[in-house]
């Protein structure tokens, strides 16, 4: 069978789509490398897979190599210029991770366009498309890290829930100076029952579109914070929500300044803990 290659297009496509992917690995890895610097290794790496695929070289395995090995290497380090072998390593690795994502949204768009000169741009929606969607999985793990399962004591009842770990709550107790944490009034309700809050008091707050307000203070006995290093917290202080946060899919806003000298408990598991 007989193949007839257009070395000049073949190179183009090649460069095309090595400046997206390293484009794609840049954003991955958080590089900074200016684009300069991504467009001469993509420059490099189109050039040394068109050598590869040109010269008559006698054994597959050494011309997978060369493309797999030597190109890709050689793009990698000098597009994002990685610094050691670990950073090498794994940006040749997301190399071919961004290559596999962009090769199936690419095959996806390609089936609705029939034209070859609309190439570069179907290229060009690929990157973006991809770049969106790796965006939407940092973001998803963010919202994961921050979030946590809290374990909330007094006296004799426990109630697990859900709790978000928030930066921006710096609220604070102006008598004692402990943070303060936001907890849902329905919670409370499991907690105390029908007794009534011993030792409850108010503290001021102010929000984005509400100046300002009060909401219920009171003290638990404790709580258990789940995450990886389990810690217990002795006497937190908790402001009763006069909205509903269940809304948002937690029960609880927790002050990050709570978990700064938390103890930790060793192995004892949230999950099994007796409500």
């Amino acid at each position: 069978m007989h193949y007839e290659l257009y070395i000049d297009v073949f190179f183009l496509e090649n460069f095309a789509m090595d400046f997206i992917l390293l484009a794609v690995v840049r954003k991955m890895l958080g590089n900074n490398e200016a684009y300069w610097r991504v467009c001469l290794g993509a420059l490099f790496g189109a050039l040394l897979t068109c050598l590869a695929v040109a010269l008559p070289v006698p054994y597959a395995s050494v011309k997978l190599i060369l493309l797999h090995g030597l190109a890709n290497i050689v793009m990698v380090k000098t597009g994002l210029k990685t610094q050691g072998f670990k950073e090498l390593f794994r940006a040749w690795i997301l190399l071919y991770i961004s290559g596999f994502l962009l090769g199936g949204v690419f095959g996806f768009l390609k089936q609705y366009v029939r034209l070859g000169s609309l190439f570069l741009a179907l290229a060009v929606a690929s990157y973006y498309i991809v770049s969106g969607i790796w965006s939407l999985v940092v973001y998803l793990g963010r919202q994961s890290r921050y979030r946590c399962q809290v374990v909330l004591q007094v006296g004799a009842k426990r109630v697990i829930v859900q709790a978000l770990i928030d930066t921006g709550n710096c609220l604070k107790d102006d008598i004692t100076g402990k943070p303060v944490s936001i907890i849902d009034k329905n919670v409370i309700k499991k907690l105390w029952g029908e007794n009534d809050i011993a030792g409850i008091r108010y503290i001021s707050y102010h929000s984005i579109g509400k100046a300002e307000g009060v909401m219920p203070l009171v003290t638990l006995d404790g709580m258990y914070v789940c995450r990886k290093e389990k810690e217990w917290i002795e006497k937190p202080l908790a402001a009763i929500c006069e909205g509903d946060l269940t809304a948002d899919r937690y029960e609880m806003i927790l002050n990050p300044d709570v978990l700064i000298g938390g103890i930790d408990y060793g192995n004892k598991s949230c999950s099994t803990a007796s409500i």
